[in-house]
């Protein structure tokens, strides 16, 4: 009987940890589908620049809305690739709405998983445009297997890490800040 209760454990514990990874990581922690964006957000390491942006632009209670939105998530070594002090200034009161602009730049009106993108991008024959919530437009196409948005100035961001889904909506890590004109 001992056996058995012993082998019961083993497989209960097994199988937890089975399902406890099947929630991305991203930023060193688990990312949970029943969260909203800005609470999954403000455990990854990864993007303590972001949410310190969200926060400076009074973006919290409409990431927490019942959206859905679609964020393309800049880490903070993509904060780190602007010009020293861009960062500083953009978190500056006066620069609220110029921060808030960037920001909502980076978020797509509804849920667009890398499914959704890619059909989007072959349904246009190689590039599918998006309007993004501050009035702009990104557009994604492929690289190998991979998903690159470009923005308005010609820049591009990879997704890094795609499909991180939430309870309002889908977060896709990119490597580079996307800028509006």
């Amino acid at each position: 009987m001992k056996k058995i209760a012993q082998l019961c454990f083993i497989t209960l514990v097994a199988a937890s940890a089975i399902f406890a990874a099947t929630n991305p990581m991203v930023g060193g922690h688990e990312m949970f589908p029943t969260k909203n964006i800005v609470q999954n957000a403000v455990n990854s390491e990864d993007h303590t620049m972001l949410v310190a942006a969200v926060k400076a632009a009074g973006l919290v209670d409409t990431l927490e809305g019942p959206g859905p939105f679609t964020v393309f998530a800049p880490t903070n070594e993509a904060f780190a690739k602007l010009p020293a002090g861009t960062v500083d200034g953009l978190l500056m009161t006066e620069n609220k709405g110029a921060l808030t602009k960037i920001l909502t730049y980076h978020v797509v009106a509804g849920r667009l998983g890398a499914k959704e993108l890619s059909k989007a991008i072959k349904d246009g024959h190689g590039k599918a445009e998006l309007n993004t919530v501050s009035g702009g437009k990104l557009w994604a196409s492929m690289q190998g297997k991979g998903i690159v948005l470009t923005d308005e100035k010609g820049d591009t961001a990879k997704v890094t890490i795609s499909n991180v889904f939430q309870s309002n909506g889908v977060i896709h890590v990119i490597d580079a800040l996307l800028l509006p004109n």
